[in-house]
């Protein structure tokens, strides 16, 4: 089933050029059952990214375009009166769907995004006093733009807790710039074929929970977590000051999961630290919830993260 892979990559390379990490990220979010939160500037082929992941999977899709006027009965659905029966009836959102992409989700205030909270978690959708389960798989993907931009809200922590990645990209070189230019001057129109079904897609989640993870990688991953927590007990005293709260619980879990997807998409058996480091960064940037002095100084929860895996030790 590797090669369902690389047949995905070349799907999305018909419309993408470059971005390889956030296409790995899309992909181990797939494969975990996980949702992924991408972050850039505009013009980064955020959504065109996942339109063109959703089409090489064949899978429904839906995009929600967040303004700041949006209603959660906007993305849920709602009951309305049906005057002929003299009832009331569901009208499901968009959130019904396998694969939701959520444009620039923060552009909307936190009611509207907390909207999210109950689907992203437990695979549901409560519109009145009904609940509804969603049709497997099902995946949120969001795009933001940097939060220094005007018009756009802080995510509520609760929400940035369930999203498995963070995924923040950046520009692309100057060589796949000029390809994009190109592509775009000649009108380049390629059409993507759903190359992978949902069977499939169930086949290649089975092969990735059969990874081996060897004990001291276990612990290593779980040390690299507690070092969130207690940077002090690890010899970084230096960084405990700018650390208010560190790494949930989820990132132990999900860390578990997305090394096994990242030796799967590199045609490994068995989990390495390379695999560890390669998706450590995206797992906890957006978990670990940075102090006063860390803001007033600049400090990045990326920073932070390096100098713990420099110093925790590699099995």
């Amino acid at each position: 089933m590797f090669k369902k892979i690389e047949a995905i990559r070349r799907e999305v390379a018909k419309v993408v050029v470059g971005q390889e990490k956030m296409i790995d990220g899309l992909l181990m979010g797939l494969l975990c059952e996980g949702h992924v939160l991408i972050e850039g500037i505009p013009g980064l082929a955020k959504t065109t990214t996942v339109n063109a992941l959703a089409k090489s999977l064949g899978l429904a899709f839906k995009r929600v375009q967040f303004t700041p006027d949006l209603l959660p009965s906007d993305i849920l659905g709602a009951e309305i009166y049906d005057p002929q029966n003299n009832d009331f009836k569901i009208k499901q959102g968009p959130i019904f769907t396998n694969l939701l992409l959520a444009d620039e989700i923060n552009r909307a205030p936190a009611k509207v995004q907390s909207a999210l909270l109950e689907v992203m978690q437990e695979r549901q959708v409560t519109i009145g006093e009904e609940s509804f389960a969603m049709d497997l798989p099902f995946f949120v993907m969001a795009t933001q733009n940097p939060i220094e931009q005007e018009g756009v809200y802080q995510l509520p922590e609760a929400q940035l807790d369930r999203f498995m990645f963070k995924l923040v990209v950046g520009y692309n070189t100057k060589e796949e710039e000029l390809e994009i230019a190109r592509r775009v001057a000649r009108g380049d129109n390629a059409l993507i074929e759903a190359v992978v079904n949902k069977d499939e897609l169930q086949q290649m989640r089975e092969e990735v929970k059969a990874i081996h993870i060897d004990e001291e990688v276990e612990h290593y991953m779980i040390e690299l977590v507690a070092a969130t927590r207690d940077p002090k007990a690890y010899g970084l005293e230096e960084i405990e000051e700018f650390i208010q709260f560190g790494a949930s619980p989820r990132v132990s879990i999900d860390m578990f999961k997305t090394v096994k997807a990242m030796a799967y998409l590199r045609g490994k058996e068995f989990v390495t630290p390379v695999d560890v480091a390669y998706v450590a960064k995206e797992l906890m940037r957006h978990r670990v919830v940075l102090s006063y002095e860390a803001e007033a100084e600049g400090v990045t929860t990326d920073e932070l993260i390096i100098k713990i895996l420099d110093t925790v030790p590699v099995p």
